[in-house]
């Protein structure tokens, strides 16, 4: 590996925004050398960061999942309980109550969860810059187990350590290639409570969809559109899922999506007759 390979490797790493240091982080940094320069500036780079801009941040993909699955089986499981009771009205109220409150519930633990993420990042960000101003030795020795799997030469890493040493950008380059910590987006934690809140909802919303168009004692006629509705969307949304993973096109991916969505179909209906039997346990406790 060339040395200007390993500085388009560099050249990819997300150097921290000087919003996220604090002064006394600013302070700890030391001038950059004019030596050796660890930044690509190439139109290929800049283009390549413009073009990543424009896709959807994989976290929140990652957040519309968890909300989605969760919706899809939770609040189906509780709609078919409670659809043994045959009183329709039972169900969608009981149903929208269950939906409102698991949203905010999911909506709060993911946005607490981002601002955990988020204060973790700040506190070892603070102690790597610690580090890097008054330890340098120990820092070298850092950027020097960093390199090692991608055997270079000595004299190369010794070259990419001195001068990463000298560098303001140092902090930004152990965060990214020693913590493996990506700087936290500032709205990250309202998007995360967002995109999981609203994700909850609408899969849930899904099993309920059927209740609104029957009797008030045809509940359980209902629930045989809910379970129907429910058996397509959660196979849709575990082939997509899966699909989403591995890739679309090819017949293993394809093979991996149909169980991708055939397993999401057997969890929504074990969780369903679970809840089903249970409230049938109840209402046979309760005679």
């Amino acid at each position: 590996m060339s040395l200007s390979t390993v500085k388009n490797l560099l050249g990819h790493y997300s150097p921290i925004s000087d919003s996220s240091l604090s002064d006394t982080e600013k302070d700890a940094q030391l001038p950059l050398s004019n030596d050796v320069d660890l930044h690509d500036s190439g139109s290929t780079l800049e283009g390549s960061r413009s073009e990543k801009k424009n896709f959807v941040d994989a976290r929140v993909i990652s957040d519309a999942i968890i909300g989605l699955s969760d919706g899809l089986t939770v609040p189906f499981a509780l709609t078919a309980g409670l659809s043994t009771l045959q009183d329709t009205k039972v169900v969608v109220f009981g149903g929208l109550a269950e939906l409102i409150a698991g949203a905010i519930s999911m909506g709060l633990g993911g946005y607490l969860g981002a601002k955990s993420e988020e204060e973790s990042y700040h506190a070892t960000l603070k102690k790597t810059c610690q580090q890097t101003a008054t330890n340098q030795q120990d820092t070298a020795i850092i950027i020097s187990d960093i390199f090692a799997p991608y055997d270079l030469p000595a004299q190369v890493v010794s070259d990419l350590t001195n001068n990463l040493i000298d560098s303001p950008n140092l902090p930004s380059f152990l965060m990214n290639f020693h913590h493996t910590l990506p700087e936290p987006s500032g709205s990250r934690a309202l998007t995360c409570a967002i995109t999981i809140a609203l994700g909850y909802f609408i899969g849930g919303f899904i099993p309920l969809l059927p209740y609104f168009f029957v009797g008030p004692n045809d509940a359980f006629y209902a629930l045989g559109w809910s379970v129907a509705t429910m058996v397509v969307a959660l196979f849709v949304f575990g082939y997509g899922k899966t699909c989403f993973v591995t890739g679309w096109k090819g017949r293993e991916n394809i093979r991996r999506g149909l169980f991708g969505g055939a397993q999401m179909v057997v969890v929504g209906g074990v969780a369903a007759g679970a809840a089903m039997g249970l409230v049938k346990l109840f209402q046979l406790l309760a005679k």
